[in-house]
């Protein structure tokens, strides 16, 4: 069974134990043992870090090796297996207070206890706020480093929701409690003595961003990211806890790769809620319950998008999607290095930006995830929250990232007034969007009306590198293919000959969104005649009626710019290609667009 948080896990043999003096080579740590662990050990050995702070995965289970692959909560693995052969290990929390953590070993708690009576007092004397309790741990300390060498006690100091001791703040905002505090970690950090003591500090947070930054900053502190369990960890939780009865149903192995970006914790629910129905009903099951735990596990930050349509739904734009079938299919066949970083996805209003990637996502069969607004009016909330969601996109890959309106949500450079969160969040999205680790495993794709309006540093080669614009209808075959797709999209009957000579109005300019608006209202016109189906009288009647949007001037500005962006002459239509393919034609576009932009902001 899955160790609970207060269930106890059996010690193991020391695995760190501390170093006789500074610059001791690190052990040599069992295989098994995480690799986050590993770094803290290379640290703590060092001689230079007392005070590390754990972020990340920090509320998710840890295999236990020497325990038979057991799994228990972080405190717990640093108790018995980090700090294993420690003499004291304290846990402090704002809920329960400071009490020592031996795990399920009786005779190393009661020595804990006692060793603490004679300097602390009895355990049920020990305050419980933060401030009485740090100002105890610093007494004890004070009388601990002056104890002889061979009698100094090893002490592991474990501070869970870290946050809420060292709140992210301006130090103006600071209130004296939280200030304090942070001086006394800072203390703790810088103090030489302490360094070469056997003593440390875990400080758990799950975002960095909502820990002070003077202590995450801190040369004197190591930060340490604890990720999501890779595949090989999430096999071997399948094998050990998935129910016997389920095992013929689907291999470890699939399911192990299709719970990417799961936690063990929430691996846990899905395996234990999933039903025996067969390799198809267990396969669709798990899909549901993946999507709904990740959603949840991001904190409602993404939206699983679940693809109903692919490429072959869409109508012009032929360069475009046959370029976006071509990647599919590299991406699908594992040539992730031929994959773009990559897509903007430009056009007037109505084009069907959005529609489009999803179809591609439909089409490369891969998670398709739409980044919901992630801001927040506390500070530090809004990068912790875009940590969080980067962090589960990581392990998701491959995966499809829809930003909608990109030029309004992911910021720029500039600070605008939000003391710099807007150019944080800018900085960490390009960062993101420009590691080359993750081509064809991470595929953005930015949709804006605007592409002149997001910073270039997004839109390079490299990032968002491939930019696909889309336009309107171009002629009357193009109109009548998208009613047709949009009468398949909405599920409308069409009589035989619905189509038939069927026009536009040739200064009208409809959008694919207007085509579908004409196509609903011919519907409620056919129904209220008491007809299924739509007939063309219908539809010519719609068509009478429908006025088009009158933005003109915001359409062409639009339009413009989607052609000043795109990356790719086939992309364009024949009458774009050759406006651009004459002499001065581009610079005649800008000189344009500066001037529809300056009429539009007078």
């Amino acid at each position: 069974m899955v160790q609970s948080p207060e269930s106890p896990v059996a010690a193991s043999p020391p695995t760190l134990a501390p170093p006789p003096e500074v610059g001791t080579p690190v052990p040599s740590l069992p295989d098994w043992f995480p690799g986050w662990a590993k770094e803290l050990a290379e640290l703590y050995f060092s001689g230079t870090t007392s005070v590390f702070l754990l972020h990340g995965n920090v509320h998710d289970l840890v295999r236990i090796q020497d325990a038979g692959d057991a799994w228990c909560n972080l405190s717990e693995f640093l108790a018995t297996q980090v700090f294993g052969a420690w003499d004291v290990v304290l846990h402090y929390d704002l809920g329960r207070g400071l009490r020592p953590l031996a795990g399920s070993d009786p005779a190393r708690l009661q020595g804990m206890v006692q060793q603490l009576a004679g300097r602390l007092g009895d355990a049920g004397t020990w305050p419980r706020e933060p401030d009485p309790v740090l100002a105890l741990i610093d007494r004890y300390l004070d009388r601990s480093l002056v104890d002889e060498s061979d009698a100094r006690k090893r002490i592991a100091l474990l501070f869970a929701y870290a946050q809420y001791l060292v709140p992210a703040g301006d130090l103006s905002s600071l209130v004296r409690g939280d200030a304090a505090r942070l001086v006394r970690f800072l203390s703790w950090a810088q103090n030489p003595y302490i360094k070469r003591a056997n003593v440390a500090f875990c400080l758990i947070a799950e975002k960095l961003t909502e820990v002070n930054d003077r202590l995450v900053q801190s040369p004197h502190a190591a930060t340490i990211h604890v990720p999501l369990p890779d595949r090989a960890e999430r096999l071997r939780f399948i094998t050990a806890h998935r129910p016997a009865d389920h095992r013929a149903a689907e291999p470890a192995e699939r399911l192990a790769d299709m719970t990417s970006g799961l936690s063990l914790v929430n691996l846990n629910v899905l395996l234990a809620t999933s039903k025996a129905g067969g390799e198809a009903g267990e396969t669709k099951r798990f899909g549901r319950l993946k999507k709904a735990l990740i959603e949840r596990q991001c904190q409602g930050l993404v939206e699983f998008v679940e693809p109903k349509h692919t490429l072959d739904l869409v109508v012009g734009h032929s360069a475009a999607c046959q370029r976006l079938v071509q990647d599919a299919q590299w991406i699908g066949q594992g040539r992730l290095d031929a994959a773009p970083m990559g897509y903007l996805i430009t056009g007037p209003v109505g084009t069907g930006k959005t529609f489009l990637a999803e179809c591609y996502a439909g089409t490369i069969g891969i998670p398709c995830v739409k980044l919901r607004n992630f801001r927040s009016k506390y500070v530090g909330e809004t990068e912790g929250n875009l940590e969080q969601v980067l962090t589960v996109l990581r392990s998701l890959g491959p995966v499809v990232v829809i930003i909608d309106e990109a030029d309004a949500a992911l910021g720029s450079r500039q600070a605008e007034g939000d003391s710099g969160t807007s150019s944080r969040v800018f900085s960490m999205i390009a960062s993101q969007m420009g590691d080359t680790s993750y081509r064809g495993k991470i595929v953005w794709m930015l949709l804006t009306s605007r592409p002149d309006l997001l910073p270039i540093d997004l839109k390079r080669q490299g990032r968002a590198e491939v930019h696909i614009p889309l336009f309107y209808p171009q002629d009357d075959a193009e109109v009548t293919a998208m009613f047709q797709a949009m009468a398949r999209k909405n599920q409308i009957g069409l009589a035989a000959d619905a189509l038939t000579g069927l026009t536009s109005p040739q200064d009208a300019h409809l959008s694919g969104a207007d085509i579908e608006s004409v196509m609903l209202a011919a519907r409620r016109i056919g129904l209220t005649a008491g007809r299924d189906e739509v007939q063309q009288a219908d539809l010519r009647q719609a068509l009478g009626e429908f006025i088009p949007s009158a933005q003109g001037l915001e359409k062409e500005m639009q339009e413009i710019a989607a052609v000043l962006e795109c990356t790719q002459q086939s992309f364009l239509t024949p009458a774009w290609r050759e406006k651009t393919g004459r002499s001065g034609g581009r610079a005649g576009l800008q000189e344009r667009l500066a001037a529809i932009r300056q009429l539009l902001e007078e």
